[in-house]
């Protein structure tokens, strides 16, 4: 059975969503696989996001906002927040670190492109940790 490597931030639009997919993009290890949540999911996955992902060769458009619930949550193995841990009440703190990382949201592509490179660099960082 396959351990989940749960991503989350509020609306699973931007952060959590680019994490997911670098996850799935570099994790080689059949163990594990990346999955992403919100606590207060949008309807769609914002069109920035996917846009600076295809410049790295990952296509996110099939990808969807999902509901953080308590199986996703404690059924997870490891839980990286991107900056909410606060608005995030179920999630098992034993296993969640919080990777702070400012929401793009609203902002210019730079800051989305700024804020996958950050997400890139630990998933790189994690998926070595794994092995």
């Amino acid at each position: 059975m396959k351990k989940n490597i749960l991503f989350v931030c509020t609306e699973n639009s931007a952060r959590s969503q680019m994490a997911e997919a670098f996850f799935n993009h570099y994790n080689r290890n059949p163990g594990y696989v990346g999955i992403s949540a919100g606590t207060k999911p949008a309807s769609e996955i914002k069109e920035l996001a996917i846009e600076v992902m295809k410049e790295k060769g990952i296509d996110m458009k099939k990808q969807k906002p999902k509901m953080l619930d308590l199986d996703l949550a404690f059924g997870a193995y490891r839980v990286f927040t991107m900056g909410c841990v606060k608005g995030c009440p179920i999630i098992p703190p034993e296993r969640t670190e919080d990777w702070k990382l400012e929401d793009p949201s609203g902002k210019s592509i730079e800051k989305f492109r700024e804020v996958r490179d950050l997400i890139e660099r630990r998933i790189k960082k994690l998926v070595s940790e794994l092995k």
